[in-house]
């Protein structure tokens, strides 16, 4: 008897064949999921609930601003009595004025409580030198890039490209510096004395802070705060820094100097590491909103008043 391909008899190895597959996927989902498991039980078991002394890791990369959660995390340090010193871990070109003064403000007080070290890797410059100098100590590569001591305000003038497409801009204003400068003008007379005052504010200040910080002659840090960057051994040599070094000289530095012992665990306070189902979601691979979102910060430009630097290429 020849069987037909819509005989049923043709069906039962094909759905042995499907049920085997679906046990296949279910023991491979269940074997992933209990990896993954593991691996937040054991990324997450030195976490800041857990016993014993440590010392804590804060980093500030990328574009600084002010941010609350950064902001508690460093004042509710102070009060942590297991963590025994405090690592700043700095990788910034800097950001935003009030962002550097923030975390000056906030690294200065949790100074007050216990050992404070900062570490410089590529960048550490403008806002995050001034983050740096906060700390007790401040080290840095040998060709880290660090200094860019000073403060601007950009402004584009597009007068003559929206003349030329046939755009006026116009407004209404309670006062002649209201809302300026405007895009389709220059900076110039009373509005640019005015945002000048605004920069030269906050440039003495800047100023100020490094030369108690780092000790230096008044006069001397305003020959260094001409906006220039320097390597690491230059900031050595210049005294903007202390020493050439990562983190395994600063832990050296805090047990030599601080009598904090070396062999304690480092565990990363800020960022906070996703727990839970968040955990797993990164372990996985960054979900897509994580990727929109850094690709967004690392395009995002700054209005208004900036310790930043950058590189510019022109052609």
């Amino acid at each position: 008897m020849t069987e037909t391909p819509g005989d049923p008899a043709h069906l039962i190895p094909a759905n042995r064949v499907l049920r085997r597959s679906r046990r296949t996927w279910r023991v491979l989902f269940f074997a992933a999921l209990a990896v993954a498991v593991v691996a937040l039980v054991g990324r997450f078991a030195f976490d800041e609930g857990a016993p014993g002394d440590r010392i804590a890791r804060v980093t500030i990369g990328g574009t600084i601003m002010t941010n609350r959660e950064r902001l508690k995390v460093l004042t509710d340090l102070g009060d942590e009595k297991a963590v025994k010193a405090v690592i700043i871990s700095i990788n910034s070109p800097g950001g935003t004025t009030a962002g550097g003064e923030e975390l000056y403000e906030a690294i200065g007080a949790l100074r007050a409580k216990k050992p404070v070290v900062a570490t410089i890797d590529e960048l550490g410059a403008s806002a995050a030198y001034m983050t740096a100098i906060a700390a007790d100590r401040v080290f840095a590569r040998r060709l880290s890039i660090v200094g860019s001591i000073g403060v601007l305000y950009q402004h584009v003038d597009a007068g003559k490209l929206l003349s030329t497409i046939g755009v006026d801009l116009d407004k209404v204003a309670t006062g002649p510096l209201k809302a300026e400068p405007d895009l389709d003008e220059p900076m110039q007379g009373e509005v640019r004395a005015s945002l000048q005052a605004l920069v030269n504010d906050s440039f003495q200040w800047f100023v100020d802070i490094v030369s108690e910080r780092r000790g230096i002659d008044r006069a001397q840090t305003l020959v260094l705060a001409d906006g220039r960057i320097i390597t690491g051994r230059q900031g050595v040599e210049t005294k903007l820094i202390d020493a050439v070094g990562g983190e395994a000289e600063a832990i050296a530095w805090l047990e030599s100097d601080k009598q904090v012992a070396a062999k304690l665990p480092v565990v990363d306070y800020y960022p906070k590491p996703d727990t839970g189902w968040g955990g797993v979601t990164r372990w996985l691979g960054k979900s897509a909103a994580e990727v929109v979102r850094s690709g967004m910060g690392e395009a995002m430009s700054l209005d208004g008043l900036v310790s930043l630097w950058h590189a510019q290429s022109s052609m």
